[in-house]
């Protein structure tokens, strides 16, 4: 009868732990879906849903067809396929890791990324398919980097967190290289890179983007169970039939992609992978696969934040500057948490 009790109580919280998740990632859908559908409408002039969606099905609708396929259509595209890689790229890191400082944004990743698009913008004067190919060669590079330095005889998290931060700061000083050596008509484009904009983004920018999401989403949430486990630890990972450096590989590979081509895309746009994951976990709670609301929450970040940059204040910011207000205070506060908890 105990065993019984058990096993019921055990299936009973398991269940709800799964409609919990499932009610959380469907409403971060339908927020994704609100604040998408604002992007099309809102702008200098405001357009009815009927002429958007005639619009959206090829219609030409006088004044309408421009603004929104030229204008909002690719912005709303970048700013969702963005965020999502950003989200679930960052959850994964901290995951993997066990570590909410372990995120692309913090160890390097995002730096090295920019770094190589810098240097293209500056010093090469290249498109931006050049752009795009030599963020992603850039960031796999740091992680390589990273990666080799920190492991050593045994894996070591906090050895992969410090080189990772000392590259981060290494990067972020060729940047300012390239910018004080560069032309002076090329550092505003590089400085609006920098920041992380949605603004002028094309339509046909976006393919890159889109096949990097489309195909590495699926591997990185099939993967997402062997995730769970390496959170337990090496040790035991490996005990419960884990291939530890397999895993880490693909997990590494697919979201190092995501975020440099989005990056590439968009701009580092700030602390969106380093926000995502903690407040997904929080939302769904214990028990549930989270990359994915981690994805959403990225999502609507970026599509918010953008909103906000365009029509909340009196001058338009871009999006990277309102998560960085959102974010910087995060990070400090969670500096001060985990001191105190003497995980630093």
């Amino acid at each position: 009868m105990n065993n019984t009790s058990s096993l019921e109580m055990i299936s009973t919280g398991r269940r709800q732990r799964r409609l919990r998740g499932m009610a959380v990632t469907s409403l971060l859908a339908l927020l994704a879906c609100v604040l998408s559908v604002s992007m099309l409408l809102l702008g200098n002039t405001i357009y009815s849903i009927s002429d958007v969606i005639r619009v959206l099905f090829g219609e030409q609708v006088q004044g309408v067809s421009f603004a929104v396929n030229t204008i909002r259509l690719p912005r709303m595209l970048a700013g969702l396929l963005a965020g999502f890689a950003f989200g679930i790229g960052g959850c994964v890191f901290q995951t993997m890791l066990r570590n909410p400082l372990a995120n692309p944004n913090v160890i390097g990743i995002t730096s090295g990324s920019s770094a190589g698009a810098v240097f293209c913008i500056i010093i090469l004067q290249a498109d931006r398919m050049v752009i795009s190919v030599a963020s992603v060669v850039a960031g796999l590079a740091t992680v390589i980097v990273i990666y080799l330095l920190s492991r050593g005889k045994v894996f070591s998290i906090g050895r992969l967190i410090l080189i990772g931060i000392g590259l981060q700061a290494m990067l972020d000083a060729f940047i300012s290289y390239f910018l004080l050596v560069g032309a002076q008509q090329d550092i505003p484009a590089a400085l609006r890179w920098l920041t992380g904009s949605l603004n002028g983004t094309q339509m046909h920018e976006l393919p890159p983007l889109i096949f990097t999401v489309l195909f590495f989403t699926p591997i990185v949430i099939l993967l997402g169970k062997q995730l769970s486990i390496l959170e337990l630890g090496e040790q035991s990972a490996i005990s419960l039939g884990v291939n530890t450096d397999k895993t880490r590989l693909g997990l590494i590979l697919g979201s190092v992609c995501m975020i440099a081509i989005a990056t590439a895309t968009t701009g580092p746009i700030a602390f969106v992978a380093f926000l995502s994951g903690p407040i997904a976990k929080r939302l769904v709670g214990a028990g549930f696969l989270s990359l994915v609301p981690a994805g959403l929450v990225g999502v609507n970040l970026v599509l918010a934040a953008d909103l906000l940059g365009q029509f909340a204040f009196d001058y338009r910011y871009p999006a990277g500057i309102i998560t960085a207000i959102i974010g910087a205070p995060y990070l400090i506060f969670l500096l001060i948490h985990m001191n105190r908890k003497g995980d630093l």
